[in-house]
């Protein structure tokens, strides 16, 4: 089949860690050569389209900044949109605190000032964040969440990710959040189909998620390929309610799909 661009996810498809997953840059290298424009597209909310430039180039990876975006480009924007001129509480780290400031937008530290709350990975997260959710959202302001990623691949081990933080808040607060952004939200959708501006289907999906990756390729209209390289295996597939076209060992595969 013929493409006309490719999503593709990043940690637990091209990378684990800072090391490539053997055979990606290879399938890399052959969905290029084969005319296919590449977008990478993170669930990682802490690290700003620049840093996967140096960190995918390190790993192998040909790219510039116009081919990656993350949770935090997608949550910048939506903050943009609706929340312009609101004070935000953020749990966060701070490279995605940094991204918040470079984009014009104010944060608080004061539960009965912030206008809504912005919830994320944040390592450092405890007890007294847990109550500073609560004391703001008690107040009824907006919850925004940056990914669903509860669980995310790294160099050894699978860590925590955002959506632990995320639920956690929710689970005490007794709410949802009002928005969870990353993919496979629309506004994600929106962003991909504005980088990659071809008919859906002419452009494929491959990632290691079926919840964010694949259901993202699935709601835009896209083919969807599974890669077994991150936090999804067989099993995981036969009991999820979503179905790749694909599932490969590895975007080392990707020959399969290219013909």
């Amino acid at each position: 089949m013929e493409f006309s661009g490719a999503v593709l996810d990043v940690d637990g498809t091209v990378v684990r860690g800072n090391d490539p997953i053997p055979g990606a840059p290879a399938g890399y290298r052959r969905l290029r050569d084969a005319g296919v424009e590449t977008l990478f597209v993170s669930n990682n909310p802490t690290k700003a389209p620049p840093a996967y430039v140096d960190r995918l180039g390190a790993a192998g990876y040909d790219v510039d900044a116009e081919q990656v975006f993350t949770a935090g480009t997608v949550t910048v924007r939506y903050l943009h949109e609706h929340h312009a001129a609101d004070d935000l509480f953020c749990i966060a780290e701070p490279g995605l605190l940094d991204q918040i400031a470079a984009a014009g937008l104010a944060t608080t530290d004061d539960v009965d000032a912030a206008d809504a709350l912005v919830a994320s990975l944040d390592r450092s997260f405890d007890y007294d964040d847990l109550c500073d959710a609560l004391w703001t959202l008690d107040r009824g302001v907006p919850f925004v969440g940056t990914d669903p990623d509860v669980v995310i691949p790294a160099s050894d081990r699978d860590l925590p990710g955002s959506g632990a933080v995320i639920n956690a808040i929710a689970g005490v607060v007794g709410r949802d959040p009002d928005a969870v952004l990353g993919k496979p939200s629309d506004l994600a959708i929106e962003m991909v189909r504005e980088r990659l501006p071809y008919p859906p289907e002419t452009c494929l999906v491959v990632g290691d998620r079926l919840d964010t990756d694949i259901a993202l390729g699935e709601r835009a209209g896209m083919t969807t390929a599974l890669v077994r390289s991150g936090v999804t295996d067989d099993a995981d597939v036969e009991a999820a309610g979503i179905t790749p076209d694909y599932v490969l060992d590895d975007l080392g595969d990707v020959d399969r799909i290219l013909g």
